[in-house]
């Protein structure tokens, strides 16, 4: 929606690798000109204290806009002893790392929000690690795990057919897709210290781009984001649209550093220490 306002043919090239390492190390190596951008998604703010990269959005880049967000959301199967969230947490209580949870790898949303939820309730869960939302969706339903936070892109189509049951939004609103899930903060307001943490989407450029260049694709890209076939986009994926530029996107980048940075460490799974880098507790 954005090559019409901006009158120049966007061209994609996927640079898969390294949780986003590979597309990332290549855009901040690139000349500061705007010809090149990066299309990416919350994975480089967590990648120093996990020691993937010593580049991040905060410090290296300079967004052009936030596109949306996509909450997860905790699911269980449908014939699941657990009705609500408030059942897996007293269960998680009386049986330390005892329910087994998937994930999708040390600093992965469902990492995070397990995370989370040690910080908030003091409770373990067994982490399964596959390698993405399907997978560990499929393993939810074949029995092989009891639970899974995972986005909501990746859950909709199992929870509109009955298949799964959702416990709860990672989000301190409901979703307008799901107005019968609860906000995680609607059953336990003390998450919403930690949120919004999401995964979301947005177009960067390296940092010293010129201020001119900078200015004429956050207005080429706003006008793409606001534009109706977009917005219907966002809501078929099941996604939020964000929308947010300049000092808005860069304290939004700024606070999800912080929040994922200082969790996983204190899950004592990063490599670094957030405060030696300089990234401050959310």
């Amino acid at each position: 929606m954005t090559e019409p306002f901006l009158g120049k043919k966007i061209i994609l090239v996927n640079k898969p690798g390294a949780t986003g390492a590979i597309a990332t190390t290549y855009v901040f190596n690139q000349p500061a000109d705007g010809y090149t951008l990066l299309f990416g998604a919350e994975n480089p703010s967590i990648y120093k204290v996990l020691g993937i990269a010593d580049i991040d959005y905060v410090e290296n880049f300079e967004p052009i806009i936030i596109l949306s967000r996509v909450p997860d959301v905790i699911v269980v199967k449908a014939d699941s002893k657990y009705k609500t969230l408030k059942d897996l947490i007293e269960d998680a209580k009386a049986n330390p790392g005892k329910i087994k949870a998937a994930s999708t790898g040390i600093g992965g949303l469902p990492y995070v929000v397990g995370a989370i939820m040690r910080s908030v309730h003091g409770v373990e869960f067994n982490m399964v690690e596959f390698p993405g939302d399907g997978p560990g969706l499929t393993a939810l339903l074949g029995g092989h795990v009891e639970v899974m936070p995972a986005a909501i892109t990746a859950a909709a189509e199992f929870l509109r057919s009955g298949m799964l049951r959702a416990l709860a939004v990672v989000n301190t609103e409901r979703l307008s897709s799901f107005p019968d899930v609860p906000a995680i903060t609607e059953i336990y307001p003390e998450y919403g210290k930690y949120l919004p943490y999401s995964h979301w989407y947005g177009v960067f450029v390296k940092k010293e781009t010129p201020k001119e260049v900078v200015d004429r694709l956050v207005e080429a890209f706003k006008k793409g984001f606001d534009h109706p076939g977009f917005q219907d986009f966002l809501k078929n994926a099941n996604a939020i649209p964000a929308g947010y530029i300049g000092e808005e996107a860069r304290n939004f980048l700024a606070r999800q550093r912080s929040i994922a940075s200082w969790l996983i460490y204190e899950a004592g799974a990063a490599k670094k220490s957030p405060a030696d880098l300089g990234i401050p507790k959310p």
